[in-house]
């Protein structure tokens, strides 16, 4: 069972959820997104519960709330979780403990803690299919990209043989109409009349 809950469900922005228990807080850590930013109460046995950030958010973006007084909080994006064989069900660790933060809650602020709970959904997700199914979108819109940038490319390319080739035409022309400086000398143009038929 998850538990799934709306930051600020008028503005649509964040969600935020947690698992009911350490063998579901492996699933989270095993399915995450890049979006997604971890939290943990330091030092103490609690949920890990995540926010969902929008894409170009970072996790300078971030208010915080609890349920607690007197507490430390750490959060870290979920690309930072390191998992390894040796450590418990639902222990984490960090692959580089510079992008850990941690923020004192001193005083539970209620209105939050409210207003989340109003918003609780249980569900019981198929995490795996969902991280594949945002794996395979972003795939497909990378190849799109990719043939986006080649038909850009070709149609470059195409432009600039094409304007190689009117350059090389107007040369072609322009030597056609050249006249040497003797055959000016045996005719009795005047300048002006040879410019005009160069032209």
């Amino acid at each position: 069972m998850v538990f799934y809950f709306k930051a600020r469900p008028e503005a649509g922005d964040y969600t935020i959820f947690m698992g009911l228990d350490k063998y579901e807080n492996e699933e989270l850590i095993r399915y995450g997104f890049p979006e997604d930013i971890w939290f943990h109460v330091d030092k103490m046995s609690s949920a890990h519960v995540y926010l969902r950030m929008q894409k170009g958010q970072t996790i300078d973006d971030i208010s915080e709330g609890n349920k607690v007084n007197n507490v430390d909080v750490v959060y870290t994006p979920w690309q930072n979780l390191k998992k390894t064989a040796s450590m418990d069900v639902g222990q984490v660790g960090f692959y580089n403990s510079k992008m850990v933060r941690t923020v004192r809650v001193e005083k539970r602020i209620n209105e939050i803690v409210n207003r989340l709970n109003r918003t609780k959904v249980e569900r019981k997700p198929d995490l795996k299919a969902e991280r594949e199914a945002v794996n395979a979108a972003e795939r497909q819109e990378r190849k799109l990209l990719l043939r986006d940038k080649k038909r850009r490319e070709e149609l470059e390319k195409l432009e600039k043989d094409r304007q190689a080739e009117l350059r090389s035409y107007k040369n072609l022309m322009v030597a056609e109409k050249m006249t040497s400086n003797k055959d000016i000398a045996s005719t009795q143009k005047s300048l002006q009349e040879l410019e005009e038929d160069f032209m």
